[in-house]
């Protein structure tokens, strides 16, 4: 497997994430070296949060949470996937896959022996963690999500599963704001796993169509303008860089951008956030069995559990329905609002909600 490893050098200007670096090197199938890294920030004998981010995103999106968590006695872990930040990237299409990034971050759980924890996952990290924990209940006290789900769709009308294969491969060209017109229609209620006219695959393909075909995927852009409010006049001008292909050369990104931009040099890094939005399972494929082990082991979970949901992001509105019904022992936190990625936008009220659940 051809790996590469983002140098120390293009993180050493971000603002806000002084944390040190940890590392932990596990095994690929193949037997290749994957090196993961994590941050590990609070009292070493405070409870335990182990905190996974989505895509394309890294630990970097919990630094505005980090001092609310510490500050109240709690210790956070919160490790980048293989392919994000700090950890290593496979460089190839077939080195990604749900099932791998599970196995991995299982491995990278075990080889640090974490036990006692309290989890929170969002996005990707809760696809990924919460099949963790199915794999590793003894070593979790207590789980929280929100924003994400643990899907599964055995089945799907066949006139949906012919429209997302034929979208998928269209020479159709999407832009982020084409894109993005299209994902906002998503609001959960509107959307039907039944309906072969409003099935909610049906629009996430966009998510998925534009990142795999957009070989420089433009993180910082796409982060910015998900995160922070910017002007009008700074926005197009970023757009029109990133339509030219000059991204990486706009002159006035926020420090986002810069985060965002920063785990990539250049296109051959961002392999990792390309291929893996073709793998949320919103169809049926080769993940269906595994998904339906997990949902089993949350199905007689007995332990606390809770769903911390925005409320107000269209990809992920209809999903605490489904999470409620998966984990009959989970309780629902009020919504907090903060679109897909709260951590960054609602961080002292996701943060609270999080040290109360620890704490009770």
């Amino acid at each position: 497997m051809k790996i590469l490893r983002t140098p120390d050098k293009c993180f050493k200007k971000l603002k806000d994430y002084p944390f040190e670096p940890n590392y932990t090197t596990i095994k690929t199938e193949d037997g290749s070296d994957l090196r993961i890294h994590h941050i590990d920030e609070g009292p070493k004998d405070g409870p335990v949060l182990l905190a996974m981010h989505g895509q394309p995103v890294w630990s970097y999106l919990y630094s505005k949470m980090i001092p609310f968590l510490t500050n109240a006695g709690i210790r956070v872990i919160a490790p980048d996937l293989p392919g994000y930040g700090k950890s290593d990237k496979p460089a190839e299409r077939e080195d990604y896959s749900y099932q791998k990034q599970v196995d991995w971050m299982t491995d990278w759980l075990i080889a640090n022996d974490f036990k006692n924890l309290t989890f929170f996952g969002q996005d990707w990290g809760g696809l990924i963690g919460l099949r963790m924990v199915a794999n590793e209940p003894s070593r979790f006290d207590k789980v929280s999500m929100g924003n994400t789900g643990l899907p599964y769709n055995p089945e799907a009308p066949k006139e949906v599963l012919e429209k997302i294969k034929e979208f998928r491969e269209s020479s159709l060209k999407l832009t982020p704001m084409s894109m993005a017109k299209e994902i906002s229609e998503m609001d959960g209620k509107n959307l039907s796993q039944e309906d072969t006219e409003f099935h909610p695959a049906l629009k996430f393909m966009y998510w998925q169509k534009f990142c795999w075909d957009t070989v420089d995927l433009p993180t910082g852009f796409l982060m910015t303008n998900m995160m922070e409010k910017n002007s009008r006049l700074n926005s197009a001008a970023y757009y029109l860089f990133v339509s030219l292909g000059l991204g990486k050369y706009f002159p006035f990104k926020s420090d986002v951008a810069r985060a965002y931009e920063a785990p990539f040099p250049d296109p051959s890094y961002k392999m990792g956030p390309r291929a893996m939005p073709s793998h949320v399972p919103t169809i049926p494929d080769q993940s269906l069995e595994a998904q339906r082990k997990a949902r089993e082991v949350f199905k007689n979970w007995d332990k606390p559990f809770l769903s911390v949901f925005a409320g107000d992001d269209p990809v992920t509105n209809g999903i605490e329905r489904d999470v409620l019904a998966m984990c009959p022992n989970a309780k629902s936190a009020p919504h907090i609002g903060g679109g897909h990625f709260y951590q960054w936008t609602r961080p002292k009220e996701l943060s609270n909600l999080l040290i109360n659940f620890i704490n009770t």
